[in-house]
């Protein structure tokens, strides 16, 4: 466990730009490497210094090809998740390592091992409790002492929910509202695909936790990713949403919010991080918001959907059958999926002091894949370019804690929302109405709301 889990530790270390390259995309011809390849192709500033990596060179090397004059001379480096001197030579080689190589758990640890120990910061995209716990574990000490940041989950997990509530503890503190006391993301719109990687990774943890108590009981912890349980205040249980249910202020039914297994505990790290600022007793979870004459059923359904997956996953014998509708690794949406996907999550928060705040984060694209790609693409160009802007932070870190509220005005230059308004009076999350909101700072983002 490490020994002091401040990322805001004034003695840390940077690391000089000694680098010839800033942002490396290991992983660069997989499904989500490709994307992300494709946006910093289009929106990294002129003499940004990018490189495509991976293990196959001609691969790679037929994406660059891909990629348009923009990418003609970005340099295409081979290098393999297992060669551990490949991965130290390439994290020497930049101030950024990109990272879509997953399962994380089965693939991960080496590249965040030769960033933390070269000082180089590095962003992904888990969805893995248990990878990023064994990654904090074992390397936030060593990042902090280099100076590197370890930014896991940057993508659609955990971007939208760790930033609106960074968000909203901002605009709580500049009113003077007091801390947070509740807050429940909802999902009220998203429409998008998944891809193969996804599912490997979740087969992979569900085979970890059945092999290993120690791993299921991580697993059903919901402060799984906190820093160091012994130093923090009694926080008391705070279980995830496993069942529909009514909403009897307004008859919103919810249901289980899939991504909020990784999401509520990447959010509580980062309050844990932070020094418990959003609020040393903050109620936190996600649920998916479903409205209308259907909704009860829509809930029943999608309560029962995520169940019979992770059951069938879980089950050795039933693999065969499950593997045959569901997308094989390398595989996802295709670009008319991942075109006229959207997304809408909604922060329902309370302060202590008596006010309400919703926090809204949205944007045009398939979340997990269009929109997730801006997301890491624009959290690595933070983490290369934008220096002393960024939290006085290192060590294995997330996306608040590491980028904050740069990574928000690189999203909203890129048409997401992300909007905080004060409520008055009593309203359904994800509802604005006139004369009921105050805008603050943060609203009147552009992008659309889907």
């Amino acid at each position: 466990m490490q020994r002091d889990a401040d990322p805001r530790d004034p003695d840390r270390r940077e690391r000089p730009g000694d680098r010839d390259l800033d942002v490396v995309v290991f992983g660069a011809s997989g499904f989500v490497g490709r994307l992300v390849a494709a946006h910093l192709a289009e929106h990294a500033p002129p003499g940004t210094r990018v490189a495509l990596a991976g293990r196959d060179q001609r691969r790679v090397g037929a994406v660059r090809a891909g990629l348009g004059p923009a990418a003609a001379g970005w340099p295409v480096l081979t290098a393999d998740a297992a060669d551990d001197a490949a991965l130290r030579a390439l994290a020497g080689r930049t101030r950024v390592l990109v990272s879509t190589v997953g399962p994380y758990l089965r693939h991960g640890l080496p590249l965040v091992r030769a960033c933390a120990e070269a000082g180089t910061h590095c962003a992904d995209l888990t969805g893995e409790v248990l990878f990023a716990r064994r990654s904090a574990d074992a390397f936030h000490d060593v990042a902090r002492a280099s100076g590197a940041r370890i930014v896991h989950s940057c993508g659609f997990d955990s971007v939208p929910s760790d930033l609106a509530v960074l968000l909203t503890h901002e605009r709580a503190v500049a009113d003077g509202a007091g801390a947070l006391t509740d807050a429940v993301l909802e999902v009220p719109s998203a429409r998008g695909g998944f891809s193969g990687g996804t599912v490997d990774s979740l087969r992979l943890q569900l085979d970890t936790a059945r092999a290993d108590p120690a791993a299921r009981a991580l697993l059903a912890d919901p402060y799984a990713l906190s820093p160091d349980r012994a130093a923090e205040p009694d926080l008391g249980p705070q279980p995830d949403v496993t069942r529909p249910a009514r909403r009897a202020a307004d008859g919103v039914w919810t249901a289980p919010f899939v991504m909020a297994p990784c999401n509520t505990r990447v959010v509580r790290r980062s309050n844990a991080l932070l020094g418990h600022a959003y609020g040393p007793r903050l109620r936190y979870r996600e649920v998916v918001a479903l409205s209308g004459p259907a909704a009860p059923v829509a809930a029943v359904a999608v309560t029962g959907f995520l169940g019979a997956v992770a059951g069938a996953l879980a089950l050795p014998a039933l693999r065969p059958l499950v593997d045959r509708v569901l997308p094989a690794p390398g595989s996802g949406p295709g670009e008319r999926t991942r075109r006229t996907g959207r997304f809408r999550v909604v922060l329902d928060a309370r302060t202590d002091g008596g006010r309400r705040y919703l926090t809204t984060v949205a944007a045009q694209g398939d979340p997990g894949y269009a929109a997730t790609a801006v997301m890491l693409g624009e959290g690595a160009l933070a983490l290369a370019l934008d220096g002393e802007r960024l939290p006085a932070a290192a060590g294995v870190l997330t996306p608040a804690t590491g980028i904050g509220t740069v990574l928000a005005e690189r999203l909203r230059a890129r048409g997401f929302t992300l909007r905080t308004d004060e409520v008055r009076g009593e309203v359904r999350a994800g509802e604005v109405r006139t004369g009921n909101v105050r805008t603050g700072p943060g609203g009147g983002a552009r992008g659309e709301e889907g």
